[in-house]
C-alpha cells in the first residue's frame, strides 16, 4: 500500500523499496506525469511536495512518481480525462546520461517531437546513473563516453556485473574513434555505438521499433 507524501520534501526512494508490494513498473519520472497529466513540471513538482501526489526521491536527488497516484489526482480534479494506462507494457523506460546541457536539451526535444510512449529520465553523470539503474530497471540505456569523474566506459564495465540489468539495451553515442573505445577494453557485446553527431532519424527508428517489441514482451 503507497503511503501518502506528506506537504514536505519526498520520503527517500530508498526506503520505499524495500516495502514488500514495490514494483519498479508502478512509478514514472517527473516530465512523464507532466505530460499524463498535461501539466508543467514546475506544477507536478508543486504538487508532489504539497503532498497531493505521492513520490519518492532516489539517491541522486530525482522523483519518482505513482501513476496510482496520477489517477487518483485525475479522477479528483478531472473527471472527464481518461485513466492512465498503467500497464508498464505501453511505456519505454529509458535513461540518457549525457554531461552537456546544450546535448541533453536537443535530445529532450526530439523526444516530445516524436511523441513515443517512453519515459525519459536524464542524469548529467555517469556516477549519478550507477546509484539509480539498479532501482530504476531502465529498458534502454543511451550514454555517452567522455564525462568527467566515472567517465561512460568505467560505468558500463560495472552495469556488466549486474544481472539483473543483462536485458537492457545499450546506445553508446561517442565522438571516439572504435579503436580507443577497444583499447580501454570495448563495449557491452550488443551495445549499439553511434558516432556523433548522431543520426536522430536512425535514433527515431529504433526507439519505434523497441517500443513494438516492449510491447509484444510484456504481453
Amino acid at each position: 500500500m503507497l503511503v501518502p507524501a506528506m506537504p514536505r520534501e519526498p520520503k527517500s526512494f530508498e526506503a520505499a523499496i524495500t516495502a514488500s508490494d514495490f514494483s519498479s513498473e508502478d512509478y514514472c519520472g517527473t516530465s512523464y506525469a507532466a505530460k499524463l497529466l498535461g501539466l508543467s513540471v514546475a506544477t507536478v513538482q508543486s504538487l508532489v511536495e504539497k503532498g497531493e501526489i505521492d513520490a519518492w526521491k532516489t539517491l541522486g536527488g530525482h522523483r519518482r512518481i505513482a501513476l496510482q497516484s496520477i489517477n487518483t489526482y485525475l479522477a479528483k480534479h478531472n473527471s472527464q480525462l481518461s485513466r492512465v494506462d498503467t500497464d508498464p507494457k505501453s511505456r519505454l523506460r529509458v535513461l540518457m546520461v549525457e554531461d552537456d546541457e546544450n546535448t541533453r536539451e536537443l535530445y529532450r526535444c526530439q523526444l516530445e517531437e516524436w511523441d513515443l510512449p517512453v519515459d525519459c529520465t536524464w542524469m548529467p553523470s555517469a556516477l549519478e546513473a550507477l546509484m539509480d539503474i539498479a532501482s530504476m530497471r531502465p529498458d534502454l540505456l543511451i550514454t555517452d563516453l567522455s564525462m568527467p569523474g566515472v567517465d561512460g566506459i568505467e560505468m558500463l564495465k560495472a552495469l556488466k556485473r549486474n544481472l539483473h540489468l543483462a536485458d537492457m539495451q545499450i546506445i553508446v553515442i561517442s565522438g571516439l574513434p572504435a579503436e580507443a573505445i577497444e583499447a580501454r577494453g570495448g563495449l557491452p557485446q550488443h551495445a549499439h555505438l553511434l558516432q556523433k553527431p548522431v543520426s536522430f532519424e536512425w535514433l527515431h527508428g529504433y526507439l519505434t521499433a523497441l517500443v513494438t517489441a516492449n510491447r509484444k514482451w510484456r504481453r
